[in-house]
């Protein structure tokens, strides 16, 4: 597993910060994937003029978390290099200056693919929105 402590905070994007996401912490699970969490207060930079965050503000952060997993559970100067595919459902709406939590998970990695999943949460623990994801890998050769 990658030491991720530097990217703690922003996750190394400043637009993370800019619309009220932080990354808080990452490990590896029961299942030996690696994960990662953070909370989201949006900011009025996340919301439109009503208070609601915005969709395309949910998907920044739910790929930012399942990129910060993937990224988390690899070795060496592996890394993700893109987002290949992504989909988001957004199940309920998100608001100005509310606490949510976010969670990004491996699904799994193969040599040039990781695949992810990630969610965010509101205090009664209800699903906010979800993603999943793929991300092609840019491997270090001399390791492979």
């Amino acid at each position: 597993m990658k030491n991720m402590d530097r990217w703690l905070g922003n996750g190394g994007m400043p637009i993370i910060e800019t619309i009220g996401g932080r990354f808080d912490k990452y490990g590896l699970g029961q299942d030996d994937l690696a994960f990662c969490e953070g909370i989201w207060i949006p900011t009025q930079m996340a919301c439109n003029p009503h208070g609601t965050a915005q969709a395309g503000v949910q998907s920044v952060i739910l790929d930012a978390a399942m990129n910060f997993a993937i990224n988390s559970g690899l070795e060496g100067k592996d890394r993700t290099k893109a987002t290949i595919e992504m989909k988001t459902n957004l199940i309920r709406a998100a608001f100005l200056d509310t606490q949510y939590v976010f969670v990004g998970r491996v699904i799994r990695i193969t040599k040039q693919v990781g695949f992810g999943f990630a969610e965010i949460l509101n205090a009664d623990n209800e699903v906010i929105s979800n993603a999943t994801g793929s991300f092609l890998l840019h491997r270090d050769i001399a390791e492979l």
